[in-house]
């Protein structure tokens, strides 16, 4: 059950609104680090959770991306709404579709579920997740170095504090499993070249924790696989082959 009140999660209110900065908050309303596409991507995942308690996180979380989404959603109305003729100029998407929020990025391309970042599984789910969480602080640290209203700038920054606690959120809950720092997951056993370390970029080779250590690095690799069986060609390659003979 769904039950929407009106009033939104955190204020939003602009001071002097610029068609052109609400074509770039477009990112967050329908873009790939949006939070229409976090608050899918998490409620779906809850979905495939066991843990009543992870399920509950990662509900909580997608309804609060929903009322990100919402204050992205007026923040674009408030700086769209009563423009001129000069600005529809500065903001040709809005000339086209209207004020307002819609389903698109700040370049035109509409929002699609492609975005969504979810596999069934827990422990990749919520990997995934961080790096969710990390690309929306990214957009909204943009944004705000983009922005000269200060009452959107305090959105902004509320929303981009909101990422990084949702990204402590997972990390707990990771860690919480044993998984925040162990790369194994799954019933599948690796084999044994899981600690094997490949230097095939050549020049300036740096050694650290990424190749020492518990891990055996080959300084030099050799191809170890052989030479692929010749390809059995079509029929008319042959005719062709056999007409020249």
């Amino acid at each position: 059950m769904f039950s929407h009140v009106k009033e939104t999660i955190q204020p939003v209110n602009v001071g002097s609104p610029d068609p052109r900065f609400g074509q770039f908050l477009l990112e967050q309303f329908g873009g790939a680090t949006g939070e229409l596409t976090a608050a899918l991507q998490y409620w779906v995942q809850s979905f495939h959770v066991e843990d009543p308690s992870i399920r509950d996180m990662l509900q909580d979380i997608a309804l609060e991306e929903f009322s990100h989404l919402e204050m992205v959603g007026r923040l674009i109305t408030q700086h769209t709404q009563n423009i001129d003729q000069t600005d529809v100029y500065a903001a040709p998407l809005f000339a086209m579709k209207g004020m307002g929020p819609h389903f698109i990025d700040s370049r035109g391309s509409a929002w699609t579920a492609a975005y969504i970042n979810e596999g069934g599984n827990v422990v990749r789910d919520l990997r995934a997740n961080i790096a969710s969480e990390a690309g929306a602080r990214q957009t909204y640290e943009a944004l705000i170095n983009r922005c000269s209203d200060n009452g959107t700038k305090r959105t902004l920054t509320h929303l981009l504090t909101r990422e990084i606690t949702h990204a402590q959120m997972f990390m707990k809950a990771l860690d919480s499993m044993g998984k925040l720092t162990d790369p194994y997951f799954g019933n599948i056993a690796p084999d044994d070249t899981v600690n094997v370390v490949f230097n095939l970029s050549h020049g300036d080779d740096y050694r650290g924790p990424w190749n020492e250590g518990e891990f055996r690095y080959v300084s030099d690799p050799k191809p170890e696989g052989g030479l692929p069986p010749d390809p059995i060609n079509p029929d008319d390659e042959k005719i062709h082959r056999h007409a020249a003979e």
